[in-house]
């Protein structure tokens, strides 16, 4: 009778390397894809924060400088999602969701700008994009509760948002120093709408708790603004009640 070489199967151990070498080759393919999103994101903000220094009237020369780099990243989330789409959802997506939320925040920054169905050059400020419309836009699923597929999540949409507040409050400040005191009213608007939002949600995220309880510092900042701004009479009376 031959003597048996020991009491586990070392074909155990050939099946998990096998599995093992499976998942490192997604994660580097998934790795490389994602590097190259972080790019695009970086370009995007880095053309866009054109914004801050740029008047109204020369808004669409911006916006037109970021429509490459923003279909960069339209396209790398498309190959991120057919490369994420062989293994399931949660067992990679911390990989990039960091990226995802990078993604989404100079999506609604560009599309509040004006960028999103803009017409023959004319820019409208103050749109705020749905993650449906995000979805369509990077064309992927939002959401999804059904299957275990790359998708946009609800955290994610909810995270830049509270991002978009924080930028638009910048640009509150620094439309005043270009002599736009119309933006402003705009956005202070908005971001009061915004915060009305959020106070709806009844949020069980612990670090998107944090943050949106940070938002109501962000609507006293552009009241601020605009506060300074009447005091100074750089609003009309009249005009500042209609808006």
């Amino acid at each position: 009778m031959a003597a048996q070489s020991g009491m586990v199967n070392p074909a155990i151990f050939q099946d998990l390397q096998a599995r093992v070498d499976e998942d490192t080759a997604v994660r580097d393919e998934l790795r490389d894809i994602i590097q190259a999103l972080e790019k695009h994101n970086r370009n995007v903000s880095f053309v866009l924060s054109r914004a801050h220094s740029t008047p109204v009237s020369d808004l669409p020369e911006t916006l037109k400088s970021a429509q490459e780099p923003m279909n960069n990243v339209i396209d790398t989330v498309s190959r991120l999602s057919q490369a994420a789409s062989k293994m399931p959802y949660y067992k990679f997506n911390n990989m990039w969701s960091r990226q995802m939320q990078g993604a989404c925040e100079s999506a609604l920054f560009w599309g509040w700008l004006g960028g999103y169905n803009k017409v023959d050059d004319e820019v409208q400020c103050g749109r705020l994009l749905t993650i449906e419309e995000l979805g369509e836009m990077f064309k992927i699923p939002v959401n999804l509760k059904d299957r275990d597929e790359f998708h946009l999540s609800l955290e994610e949409y909810l995270q830049s948002l509270i991002t978009l507040v924080e930028e638009l409050t910048r640009l509150a400040r620094n439309a005043v120093t270009l002599g736009d005191f119309e933006r402003p009213l705009l956005i202070n608007r908005f971001v009061k709408d915004l915060h009305a939002g959020f106070q709806i949600l009844n949020l069980k995220n612990d670090s998107l708790r944090r943050r949106s309880d940070g938002l109501k510092y962000r609507v006293k900042d552009v009241e601020d603004v605009v506060y300074d701004l009447s005091l100074r009479n750089l609003v009309p009376k009249q005009g500042e009640q209609k808006e």
